[in-house]
């Protein structure tokens, strides 16, 4: 589907482009709360690592991990690449990952690049019970069997996927999260929520906030 075309303003009124980043720990909701945004902002456009990294994994494949490695790397810079092609064009950007030191340099200097504004929505909860999130989404035959294994080739199959040798397990889980810089990353204006119980989000506060900094250009 083709991306919404962006909204026609002027002078002082242009809403300046902008790129959110849905941040923090892993299993907070930031594929939901992607949809909530893109559903109140069609102008949005989703670039996605993720899907990148495992179209990666179905096209080549991986033995080992330093072939999943590898191909991990080249589908960042596929990612930094179609982020400046897609800020060169004006787009209105979302992008959900952990993100962290690792990643905040470039896309620092993309913004710089291109005059982006940075809105970081980072999302944080209870370790212990995002850790059961995480683990409930690794078994749920819809994840990509490529985050779990250490060798994959697309047409892969595993009927118990609590056996895969690369499942997160619960100390390795909090270690990510205490020690990779998850809940501390901040690029541009930020917003930050407590996902540890998703019945206590006020999407709709949210989905207002980031309206007023997209206007302001992050001031609000």
């Amino acid at each position: 589907m083709a991306p919404a075309p962006l909204p026609e303003r002027k002078g002082e009124d242009k809403m300046k482009e902008t790129m959110i980043l849905l941040a923090g720990y892993p299993a907070t909701g930031k594929s939901y709360l992607c949809k909530q945004i893109l559903e109140k902002y069609p102008q949005f456009q989703v670039i996605s690592q993720d899907d990148m990294k495992e179209a990666l994994w179905d096209e080549y494949g991986f033995d080992n991990m330093e072939e999943k490695t590898k191909l991990e790397m080249l589908s960042w810079e596929k990612y930094y690449k179609a982020a400046d092609e897609k800020m060169q064009e004006g787009r209105m950007l979302i992008s959900d990952y952990p993100f962290s030191e690792k990643q905040k340099g470039r896309l620092a200097d993309l913004a710089e690049k291109n005059k982006y504004q940075m809105i970081t929505i980072r999302l944080t909860g209870d370790i212990d019970i995002l850790y059961e999130r995480s683990r409930r989404r690794d078994l749920d035959p819809s994840r990509h069997l490529g985050h779990l294994v250490s060798k994959y080739h697309l047409g892969d199959e595993m009927e118990d996927r609590s056996k895969a040798d690369c499942i997160v397990t619960h100390d390795i889980f909090r270690e990510r999260c205490m020690t990779r810089g998850y809940d501390t990353f901040e690029l541009g204006a930020l917003i930050e929520i407590d996902a540890t119980d998703y019945k206590k989000i006020n999407y709709s506060k949210i989905l207002e906030q980031i309206g007023r900094k997209i206007e302001s250009g992050g001031k609000e």
